[in-house]
């Protein structure tokens, strides 16, 4: 983490402006800590943030991480003040730790989080409204901007005949368009990548499939204590217990669901701007037998909403496929590229988590949609 002096960033004056402008929108900056309890993360952000976490022990012996995203840690800011009311809105500034193959591990971004807004719709459209006119003052004005919505997709994994094992499956792999095309593959009966299959081929995956799962949780723990394992992938031994038994199930239903795989795969090539997508949604719906009327309705306010922010909808870029790679997003999300190729990656990534703060300890869900810039992106998309 050395020579972050020498990390790419726009010019610190457009920072400042970008604050202000968050700040005129309501938000107030916060600057959480840069060590958090990892465990927060490990159970909450998904398989691609586990392994790229900075970990460390605190003199307690708690596991601890660098932050390698700034949301979790603004919701907890949240919470642990004296007096928490909603709704509530925030910014930052400052660099998250994530490990890459290539290029340093200290990040830095920037980003606005909104928390308690029941006008979604609308609170979806001022965020990334925010987010444009935030670029707009880097001078990133030639942009593409691709939406993409989990609730669709959930509501049609909800009117298809699967078990509920394979209904989580599927949904945990939303926004991993190769895995996910797996294992749709693999529900009906095609081929197993090794990838895909090489638990299912074991024996031990055979002897659990069936297996009381308080037993299964105790082989496990048994085996991992004998070979002096405590975690493995930043899964404790409960949690792999858990994946065993998820295995054993699927592999037992691996066959006999083509009816809702062809429908799920449908789905997912589904692409349209975002002034079309909805009609194109719905004639997908009526095709395949499909209630999709109470996310469609939400998806239309919200491309309303977007319209009367300025933003032509047409501008977006719906792909039934896209979603965000952390798994606390929920609903909407959204990412905006440069149109010029110059750099790998959004520029900015955000979204709807309306799950997390009350997973983080609120007494019920809260709504809450937030986004990050890429610091070091725009400032090479700028360059560039």
């Amino acid at each position: 983490m050395n020579g972050s002096a020498q990390m790419n960033r726009p010019d610190p004056s457009k920072i400042d402006a970008v604050l202000e402008l968050f700040k005129a929108a309501g938000h107030t900056e916060v600057n959480p800590p840069i060590l958090q309890p990892a465990d927060v993360f490990l159970d909450l952000t998904g398989e691609d943030i586990r392994r790229r976490l900075y970990l460390t022990n605190g003199s307690d012996g708690l596991d601890l991480c660098l932050r390698p995203d700034f949301t979790i840690p603004v919701c907890r800011h949240h919470l642990a003040q004296d007096q928490v009311s909603l709704p509530a809105a925030y910014c930052y500034n400052g660099p998250v730790f994530r490990q890459r193959p290539a290029g340093l591990g200290e990040i830095p971004q920037l980003g606005a989080e909104s928390l308690g807004r029941t006008d979604t719709s609308e609170a979806d459209a001022d965020l990334l409204a925010l987010s444009v006119n935030a670029l707009e003052t880097f001078g990133v004005r030639e942009n593409t901007i691709r939406v993409g919505d989990e609730t669709l997709f959930a509501a049609v994994l909800d009117g298809l005949e699967l078990p509920s094992v394979w209904r989580r499956r599927l949904r945990d792999l939303f926004g991993e368009t190769d895995k996910l095309s797996a294992a749709i593959d693999r529900m009906a009966g095609g081929t197993v990548s090794d990838d895909e299959g090489r638990d299912v081929r074991l024996g031990f995956l055979s002897a659990m499939e069936g297996a009381d799962p308080e037993a299964a949780h105790a082989v496990v723990e048994d085996l991992l204590s004998i070979a002096g394992i405590s975690a493995v992938g930043g899964r404790t031994p409960s949690e792999i217990a858990d994946r065993f038994l998820e295995q054993a199930a699927l592999a037992r239903g691996a066959r006999g669901h083509d009816k809702a795989a062809k429908t799920l795969s449908a789905y997912l090539t589904l692409k349209s701007d975002g002034a079309h997508a909805a009609s194109v949604l719905r004639q997908f719906g009526k095709d395949f037998g499909l209630v999709l009327d109470k996310p469609l309705a939400a998806f239309e306010q919200r491309m309303m909403a977007v319209d009367r922010k300025g933003i032509d909808p047409t501008r977006l870029s719906f792909a039934a496929e896209f979603g965000r790679r952390l798994d606390y997003y929920s609903g909407f999300v959204f990412e905006i590229h440069a149109s010029e190729k110059t750099v790998e990656g959004p520029l900015v990534g955000g979204g709807r988590y309306d799950k997390l703060v009350n997973l983080l300890g609120a007494e019920e869900d809260v709504p809450a949609i937030g986004f990050s810039m890429w610091l070091d992106r725009i400032a090479a998309s700028v360059e560039g």
